[in-house]
């Protein structure tokens, strides 16, 4: 009787197992969110999403997973207030129900400048997102009547500091937020043993000079000569001597 109920329970495992089903991929939910973005059809979507490689199946799942509550927004950067597109920065251009002149994403060119669908090339940066889709849209204008533009920023990579010597993580930190030298040595993992904490300086272009911040670790983590611990700017470097 025994070894019948547990092959009872076994059974029962093994159809919830089958049963289970893993969550539709990430890039399906955010290739049909950008498509429904730019006005297409249910029916267009499930079509090229098919032509992409993905079963019916899938495709089901994926809009029923939308459908039956919010899905978090993908790719969007998290911009500083007032933030200006610059180069480096990879923008997407969605126009309302014209896919054709639409691009998921494009870098921003050293020049400022990105190619786009039937305005090609055009200076983006130095705009902040609201100003560049007003300026699309003027564009956009000769070609499409009435065109609604979104710009969104889907990654900020213009805005770096770096930190160099004995630190846990040399290298480029993105300046996505208001960032102290404290909480970069921080996102870096720390110092390393052999850190000459009280002579860690900053290096910062200030018109067309380089200057040089001091930065004494023992002391501010002390509590001491909090002004040294200044908000660093885009391109500052950090020197940690060993």
């Amino acid at each position: 009787m025994a070894v019948k109920k547990r092959m009872i329970v076994l059974a029962i495992c093994s159809a919830l197992r089958l049963c289970a089903t893993e969550p539709p991929p990430k890039e399906l939910l955010t290739y049909i969110q950008e498509a429904q973005k730019l006005g297409l059809a249910e029916q267009a979507i499930r079509q090229n999403a098919l032509g992409a490689g993905w079963d019916n199946k899938l495709i089901d799942e994926a809009f029923s997973s939308i459908k039956s509550g919010p899905v978090k927004p993908s790719g969007k950067a998290d911009l500083p207030e007032g933030y200006r597109i610059s180069p480096g920065d990879v923008i997407q251009v969605s126009v309302f129900k014209e896919p054709d002149a639409s691009v998921p994403g494009v870098m921003v060119r050293a020049d400022g400048k990105v190619s786009l669908p039937l305005i090609k090339e055009v200076e983006i940066g130095g705009y902040t997102p609201s100003e560049a889709e007003k300026m699309l849209a003027e564009r956009y204008a000769k070609f499409i009547n009435d065109a609604d533009v979104t710009v969104i920023v889907r990654e900020l990579n213009s805005r770096k500091v770096y930190l160099v010597g004995a630190v846990q993580k040399v290298g480029p930190i993105d300046l996505r937020t208001r960032l102290t030298v404290l909480q970069a040595i921080t996102l870096a993992g720390g110092l390393t043993d052999y850190a000459k904490r009280k002579q860690i300086y900053i290096l910062r272009n200030t018109s067309g000079k380089q200057v040089k911040l001091n930065f004494n670790y023992t002391a501010v983590i002390k509590g001491e000569h909090t002004e040294e611990n200044i908000v660093l700017e885009p391109d500052d470097t950090i020197v940690v001597p060993h």
